[in-house]
């Protein structure tokens, strides 16, 4: 924890439309009128937050269910600060509580809030808890995956590899991602969020078209323990939905879960929903932005036939990410590797295909 001391506090809130935006000053008064953005408008926002009122820029408090802007205002050098659920009023069946409820408990307690760091990412303060109920939902992730219903990798004798990217799509880097993908014939699955499906249409269309697979992210990058089952399904639900109307194909059959958090909680909530869980064996932590020699050798050190490796291209800076994918592609094709979708690496009905895990994984973005 790290106290807040600010003049001014930005609460930012999600809907179903995009993010609405106020800030209040240390008296609780309004310092501009309440403003709303569109899912596409991340980094204007950020741009309006850093040029506010001169230079006078405001704290931002987000809360646990909204994982999509830490990250790109964190690294843009911003004060970032999550409210979480036990100090705020309960929040709708979907989106966040109020941007001016979210500013409100910054002013009135700041010592409660967690700031969040580019080293610790979202979840910064609660690394603990994460863990526990990854360690606790061990056992019934062993099972889903005996059962076929999660998946982590692909058969050891076949060389193929999935490369998969989460948290898009991005204005900027998923294009990019694309071009380079494209130039090598590689095909990858992208594992979207609605709110960005939403907002960035257009580049989930060109997504499919390239032959890629799209999986389901959820809709606002959540960390599911903090839902309520109907919460949960929601977003998943309103993902689904939102992809199958963008691309005008089934909806996505796959989901991955934010920070990779399956706790036993979560797990019981998606028990009997009709969807498989889709994990990795390889994880850059490309979130963390080592360098883009750091990602790359990563994913040479410790890729094989039938991994799936985990990066993003979204929901932050992730230039170095898209720097590192042409070593990272040309790498894999050297070693003879075929670079396909989840489904692709997918064994055959019958085949032990995926094992458990070793342990718990890191939380990832």
């Amino acid at each position: 924890m790290s106290a807040l001391t600010s003049e001014r506090y930005a609460g930012i809130a999600w809907t179903g439309e995009g993010y609405e935006v106020e800030v209040l000053d240390g008296e609780g008064r309004r310092v501009v009128e309440p403003s709303g953005w569109s899912g596409a408008q991340a980094a204007e926002l950020i741009a309006w937050l850093r040029d506010f009122e001169g230079g006078r820029t405001p704290a931002v408090v987000l809360d646990s269910t909204n994982g999509l802007l830490d990250g790109p205002m964190t690294a843009a050098g911003l004060d970032v600060y999550r409210a979480d659920p036990w100090l705020l009023p309960p929040r709708p069946g979907f989106g966040s509580v109020t941007a001016g409820e979210l500013a409100e408990k910054a002013r009135t307690a700041p010592g409660g809030l967690a700031r969040v760091t580019a080293e610790g990412g979202t979840l910064t303060g609660r690394a603990e808890e994460y863990f526990d109920g990854v360690r606790r939902g061990e056992p019934i992730v062993a099972a889903l995956t005996a059962a076929g219903r999660c998946f982590e990798h692909g058969r050891r004798d076949v060389p193929r590899v999935a490369l998969t990217f989460d948290d898009g799509p991005d204005p900027v880097h998923t294009r990019q991602v694309l071009d380079i993908l494209d130039r090598y014939g590689a095909r990858a699955t992208f594992f979207c969020v609605g709110h960005h499906v939403a907002a960035l249409p257009d580049l989930v269309r060109r997504i499919a078209a390239a032959g890629h697979e799209v999986g389901n992210h959820s809709w606002s990058h959540p960390y599911l323990p903090d839902l309520t089952p109907e919460q949960l399904r929601e977003q998943l639900d309103r993902t689904a939905e939102v992809v199958a109307k963008v691309t005008g194909e089934e909806a996505p059959t796959r989901f991955r879960p934010p920070y990779g958090a399956l706790s036993p909680e979560v797990l019981a909530a998606l028990e009997g929903y009709p969807t498989t869980l889709t994990m990795w064996d390889v994880d850059t932590r490309d979130w963390a932005r080592p360098g883009p020699e750091r990602i790359a050798a990563t994913v040479l050190e410790s890729a094989g036939p039938g991994s799936v490796v985990l990066m993003h291209e979204g929901a932050g800076d992730r230039a170095q990410t898209v720097q590192a994918l042409p070593a990272i592609v040309e790498g894999l094709l050297e070693r003879g590797l075929e670079l396909v979708t989840v489904e692709e690496l997918t064994a055959p009905p019958g085949t032990d295909g995926a094992d458990g895990t070793d342990g718990p994984r890191p939380p990832a973005r």
